[in-house]
């Protein structure tokens, strides 16, 4: 995410939603801005639709409320593109909340590859993802936890809680709670690391688990996850889950070509948006 020099506090906490349809067998995009992100239109790749997400305030601060709101439809894709990571700063007492909720329908597929989430000394962070994945829809996402900056010894509190359904049935229930130091820096969870990486495929199943950071899950999907004491090594250790899987189960197909149409109304010019819509795309 791309951070803005602080202003003042928004009164208000409008969700960032972003939807995409396959509409004459290409992508439509319709985004509308939430209070501290603003979705921007990449070039697509085919049936994959793509969008970056701009922050509109510097954030995480503390009383900071951010959602995101997704939905796929079927038969197309969607890739989220971060320019840069997210910093959680010094909450001063009070809460950060980090809150994705995202719908993926049949054969439709949503690709995001966070960029560092950072926890700071002094943030008191929830992050909630809660995704829900038709029967034949996917899922490839990672993210990247690192808990203090380089310079710091301590971090957080900090808490994160993914629930996935897949075809009406619970995929995936995870709660990783860091708030406790002594707790988290015991062997079997970080330990001396203070960086976790994780990729999760949800809704396919691969056919094989290829390296030892890769577990199956009750279901059809896969955790890739490894710790490190920095975030490139983290990251380094899942890459190949990451791009094997993307290559497998969620690669774009080609758009159909554009339909002409003589009806009048086809060339009429499309009515503007408001200041917090984007325009629909294809």
């Amino acid at each position: 995410m791309s951070t803005t020099a602080p202003g003042s506090r928004p009164d208000t906490n409008a969700p960032t939603v972003v939807a995409v349809d396959l509409v004459n067998g290409r992508p439509r995009l319709s985004m509308r801005n939430g209070t501290y992100l603003s979705p921007r239109p990449l070039p697509p790749k085919g049936n994959l639709a793509r969008i970056t997400l701009m922050s509109i305030y510097a954030m995480l601060l503390g009383g900071d409320d951010v959602h995101i709101d997704i939905r796929v439809g079927s038969g197309v894709g969607l890739e989220i593109v971060e320019p840069s990571g997210v910093v959680a700063y010094d909450a001063h007492g009070r809460n950060q909340q980090w809150t994705v909720t995202a719908t993926v329908a049949d054969a439709g597929f949503l690709v995001w590859r966070s960029a560092a989430f950072v926890v700071t000394a002094g943030a008191d962070v929830i992050r909630r993802t809660t995704l829900d994945i038709a029967a034949g829809g996917c899922a490839l996402m990672s993210e990247t936890i690192a808990l203090g900056r380089s310079y710091e010894d301590a971090a957080g509190p900090f808490r994160s809680i993914n629930r996935v359904s897949h075809d009406g049935r619970p995929l995936l229930v995870e709660d990783i709670d860091l708030r406790d130091r002594h707790l988290t820096q015991s062997v079997g969870i970080l330990g001396d690391n203070r960086v976790m990486s994780t990729v999760m495929l949800l809704g396919k199943a691969p056919q094989e688990m290829v390296a030892a950071c890769e577990s199956p899950l009750h279901g059809p999907g896969a955790l890739a996850r490894a710790v490190a004491g920095h975030a490139h090594e983290a990251e380094q250790l899942v890459d190949g889950s990451w791009h094997r899987w993307r290559t497998e189960f969620a690669t774009p197909r080609r758009a159909a070509p554009p339909q002409r149409s003589a009806s009048p109304e086809s060339a009429r010019p499309a009515t503007r948006a408001s200041e917090d819509e984007t325009p629909v795309l294809t």
